[in-house]
């Protein structure tokens, strides 16, 4: 008993001499909305852009990214990224092939990719005829790494001609 007395006490003695430091550090910044920024190692498609919303196809599934989002950090599969820009209902999509998505507690989110195109600007033929020619290098691999290169390229003009709504 006199051992939870002291603990108490100096329970007591802690509070009040700590003074309350758990507050939120806020910018006097007021917020824009969400901030993308996306890149390639040859392009920057996006660097600090305003957006109303941006859906990243994660490896663990499709999520979409608003202001005042929880930080994360995904890894991206092969598929498209959606972004819905301020003031807009039309989405702009990329395709990507992969790659990181970062969002951080500043409503920034940071999309790298090894590789990023416009939708519109790829070509259905070139989508099947690039899955056919990956299906035949993956018939004719002799060994583990050439099967892996080959199923790599085929899931990912898989991925493409889906983006597309073609099938392979």
């Amino acid at each position: 008993m006199l051992a939870r007395a002291a603990i108490r006490a100096s329970r007591a003695g802690l509070a009040r001499s700590v003074k309350p430091t758990s507050f939120r550090c806020l910018s006097d910044e007021v917020a824009e909305g969400l901030k993308l920024n996306l890149c390639s190692p040859g392009e920057t498609v996006y660097a600090n852009k305003v957006v109303e919303r941006v859906i990243v196809p994660g490896a663990d599934g499709e999520y979409g990214v608003t202001e005042g989002h929880s930080p994360i950090v995904a890894e991206l599969k092969a598929g498209v990224v959606q972004i819905t820009h301020k003031g807009s209902d039309e989405v702009e999509k990329f395709f990507v092939s992969g790659g990181f998505a970062l969002t951080h507690e500043d409503s920034t989110t940071d999309i790298s990719v090894p590789e990023v195109v416009r939708l519109e600007d790829i070509d259905e033929a070139a989508v099947k005829s690039g899955f056919a020619d990956a299906s035949s290098k993956l018939s004719a691999a002799n060994d583990d790494a050439e099967k892996a290169v080959a199923q790599i390229e085929m899931e990912t003009y898989k991925a493409m001609g889906a983006a597309l709504g073609v099938s392979l």
